[in-house]
């Protein structure tokens, strides 16, 4: 059977898809074989930099394993998956990024849209895939329910200039914007295999992680849709869209491809890497 017509199946039950559209997420179990997700996390491990698994708080991740790690791209692209988001969002989903996470992110809050958005907008998704148990101690996912239908908010909205530089003052600005609300979070407390799949609106980040000594195994995976335009909000004006060319993950074939050593990553992406690495040792300092 074809991706397409796989996507067509109902995997979620009408309860699920009003929980959705009302919370801006829904937790469920894809029915991921725990052999799949056991092969993931040890064949993935070795790729991580030891630097960042020594200080955790750096933010140790991979992206785009999918490429090189066969069980990521089979949870990137599992039928289960597509035929929900298909559901929610009545398009063909088309992934086109995974990350992969050995702890917990402690990411401040931010929303999808300033990373990823669509033409129309609001067709973007994440699916956040747990590869061991989560509780309130390996630092759970954290998120503000029915955020999903408060108004985007770009760079301009947070009176910012485009460009990541100001992404640090684009946290402030939402942090703030959350206290204003006076809306509380909820967590992501799952068992090994359920999954979280998010609308890009909806306000979330990754909850401090308590015990340092755990991990906190985790794939997350980017979903576009078919019929649109894409672009990085983060770097576009009115005036300027700077629209993407997502390479999309194909469920139906998978070709292995070593990754990218870290010299030789184009000059634009090294550039980025040392201002995150500057940016994240001043808030560690």
């Amino acid at each position: 059977m074809s991706a397409t017509a796989e996507s067509e199946k109902k995997f979620l039950t009408a309860e699920q898809i009003d929980f959705f559209e009302r919370n801006g997420y829904v937790i469920v179990d894809f029915g991921f074989a725990e052999s799949l997700l056991d092969e993931l996390v040890s064949t993935i491990h070795p790729y991580y930099n030891p630097e960042h698994l020594r200080a955790p708080a750096f933010g140790a991740r991979i992206q785009d394993a999918w490429k090189f790690v066969k069980p990521s791209h089979s949870l990137a692209t599992d039928k289960n998956v597509l035929a929900a988001l298909q559901q929610l969002f009545g398009r063909k989903p088309l992934p086109f990024q995974t990350l992969n996470f050995p702890v917990g992110t402690q990411q401040l809050t931010h929303s999808d849209t300033i990373h990823f958005n669509s033409l129309p907008s609001g067709f973007m998704a994440g699916v956040w895939v747990a590869l061991e148990d989560i509780d309130e101690n390996n630092g759970p996912l954290e998120y503000y329910p029915g955020t999903h239908l408060l108004p985007e908010i770009s760079m301009k909205d947070a009176n910012l200039e485009p460009g990541y530089q100001n992404y640090p003052q684009y946290e402030h600005f939402i942090a703030d914007y959350v206290a204003r609300l006076g809306i509380e979070p909820a967590y992501g407390l799952m068992p090994k295999g359920h999954a979280l799949i998010w609308h890009a609106n909806l306000l979330h980040g990754g909850s401090k992680q308590k015990d340092p000594r755990r991990t906190r195994h985790s794939q997350v995976t980017h979903y576009f849709f078919e019929g649109c335009q894409y672009y990085t909000p983060m770097y576009s004006t009115d005036k300027r869209i700077a629209f993407r060319q997502p390479e999309w993950i194909d469920p139906e074939n998978w070709v292995m491809r070593p990754p990218v050593p870290e010299n030789k990553i184009a000059p634009d992406l090294v550039s980025k890497i040392a201002r995150l690495r500057q940016w994240l040792g001043q808030k560690l300092g």
